[in-house]
C-alpha cells in the first residue's frame, strides 16, 4: 500500500459507495486486503454472518477463510490479473458460509482507484 492508512482508505471507500453498497440488489464487497474490507448486508447475510461489521472483522486470509477449496485458485488469479491489467473480470466462485455450508455464485470483479490506492469492487449473484 501507499503512504495512506488503510483504515481511512476503506472508510472512504464506504462513504463514496453508501448509495451502492445500500442500494443494490447484488451482494457486493469491496477489498484493499486481508483486514481492510467492506460488504454490503446482502454479502454479509449471504455468507451467513448477522452483521456487515461481523463480515468486515474477520481477520483470517481471505481465500482460506471465505472461499470453498476448489474456487481459492480461480478467485486469487483473477483479482490479480484484474488488478494488473486494471479489467474487469467474470469468475465463478463458491463461498464458505459461517455455519459450514457453501454458496455458489458468480462474481463480477472491476479495480478501481481511491486515493492513490488500487482495491476491488466485487458483485455477486447466485447461481
Amino acid at each position: 500500500m501507499k503512504n495512506t492508512n488503510p483504515e481511512q482508505i476503506i472508510e472512504g471507500v464506504r462513504n463514496q459507495l453508501k448509495d451502492i453498497l445500500d442500494g443494490s440488489q447484488q451482494a457486493i464487497y469491496v477489498y484493499l486486503d486481508d483486514t481492510h474490507k467492506i460488504c454490503n448486508p446482502k454479502f454479509a447475510a449471504m455468507l451467513g454472518y448477522g452483521s456487515t461489521g461481523e463480515w468486515e472483522n474477520v481477520k483470517r486470509p481471505f481465500a482460506d477463510t471465505f472461499v470453498a477449496p476448489a474456487s481459492q485458485h480461480a478467485l486469487v488469479s483473477t483479482y490479480q490479473s484484474a488488478m494488473t491489467q486494471r479489467a474487469g473480470s467474470v469468475v465463478e466462485v463458491t463461498w464458505k458460509k459461517k455455519s459450514g455450508g457453501q454458496v455458489a455464485t458468480n462474481v463480477i470483479l472491476v479495480p478501481f482507484s481511491y486515493q492513490n490506492e488500487l482495491l476491488a469492487l466485487h458483485f455477486l449473484t447466485t447461481t
